[in-house]
C-alpha cells in the first residue's frame, strides 16, 4: 500500500470523499495532494506529508491558476495562498483538523 492510500483510509476512505466532495487525488511520495470544493476556510487544496517523526503535516491554501487575458493576450500570474498550515499531526487527528479548518464532517455521527 501506497503512503497515500494509507493517508485516504486514515481520512476515512470513500465515506471521506463522499462526505467532503473532494477529488483529483494525487499522490507525490510521502504527500497526498487533494482538491476541496467551497468551504468555510476558502481553502480549495490541500497537501498532507508524512514526516519522518511518523506526524502529519496539514498545508490548506488557496490555488489560483493563470488566466489568459483576451484583450492584451498576457497571462496573469497564478496565485497560492496560504490559509493555514498545522505541523506535528498524528493519525488520529486528521479527521479532526480537517473538519475544523474546512467545516466540513468526514463522518456521519
Amino acid at each position: 500500500m501506497k503512503v497515500a492510500d494509507i493517508i485516504l483510509e486514515q481520512l476515512g476512505g470513500n465515506k471521506f470523499v463522499v462526505m467532503t466532495g473532494a477529488s483529483h487525488f494525487i499522490s507525490d511520495g510521502n504527500t497526498l495532494k487533494m482538491q476541496l470544493p467551497r468551504n468555510i476556510s476558502k481553502a480549495n487544496r490541500l497537501n498532507i506529508t508524512l514526516e519522518f517523526d511518523d506526524t502529519y503535516t496539514m498545508r490548506f491554501f488557496k490555488y489560483t491558476p493563470m488566466k489568459l487575458n483576451t484583450k492584451t493576450f498576457e497571462f496573469s500570474k497564478e496565485k497560492v495562498k496560504e490559509i493555514k498550515t498545522v505541523e506535528g499531526v498524528y493519525c488520529d487527528m486528521l479527521q479532526e483538523i480537517f473538519t475544523e479548518v474546512t467545516g466540513m464532517y468526514t463522518r456521519l455521527f
